[in-house]
């Protein structure tokens, strides 16, 4: 075997593919939890008290262009072990897509909060059961519904309002999609409650990388219908 041979066939083996993947991943983890440290150590600071949500919802304002720029590097990221830059493709995607994410993301937690603050004042509202019921299923379809808008407007250039649109039409254009969303939004809320709210930010990029992996048949159908 020739030193070309062999130089040419460097860094794409299955362990070298590994290892750009891990590689990647902590990178863009690393760079996540430095563009939202601010946010997260206010909620952190937080008491545990429904006064304060809204202060909770301005803590988490980072986290939307944070996971956008985390969707646009894993989705560009190489396999190549010798052609890595996830850390470029990170800032990129974050400078781009910093606007288009705020336009959608602000009012997603600004809805999540007046649910939120609903919630914890239920008993002393005095309002039925079924309100609250009703109140959780609003909550996960607007959860889901920022999923889909964080990966399109990661991914694509739509304005924000056609965003809105697409990411609520593949709720159920998307059944699949929408239920491993879910799925993965089960196994946030559950790592929070056994461990800690560290533990799903630890594994923000981990997660990022699944929510690709179930979006893929929207974001085939989205560049084949929506884009030209």
């Amino acid at each position: 075997m020739t030193d070309t041979t062999a130089g040419s066939r460097f860094g794409v083996g299955p362990l070298a593919r590994a290892s750009a993947l891990v590689y990647t991943l902590l990178v863009v983890e690393s760079l996540f939890l430095l563009t939202t440290a601010p946010g997260l150590a206010g909620l952190v600071l937080l008491g545990r008290d429904a006064a304060n949500v809204p202060l909770a919802a301005c803590c988490l304002i980072p986290v939307g262009p944070a996971l956008s720029a985390a969707l646009y590097a894993l989705r560009r990221r190489r396999l190549d072990l010798t052609d890595l830059h996830p850390g470029a493709a990170f800032w990129r995607g974050y400078r781009a897509n910093l606007g288009g994410v705020l336009k959608l993301w602000i009012p997603w937690l600004l809805w999540l909060a007046v649910i939120g603050s609903n919630l914890a004042n239920l008993t002393g509202a005095g309002v039925p059961g079924w309100w609250a019921a009703l109140s959780v299923l609003i909550a996960v379809a607007a959860a889901l519904w920022i999923a889909n808008a964080l990966v399109i407007t990661s991914l694509f250039a739509f304005r924000a309002r056609d965003v809105a649109r697409l990411a609520a039409y593949f709720l159920t254009r998307s059944p699949r999609a929408s239920l491993g969303n879910a799925g993965l939004l089960v196994l946030a809320a559950g790592l929070t409650l056994v461990a800690s709210e560290a533990l799903p930010v630890l594994l923000a990029s981990v997660l990022a990388s699944a929510l690709l992996l179930n979006s893929r048949p929207m974001i085939a159908e989205v560049r084949e219908r929506f884009t030209a």
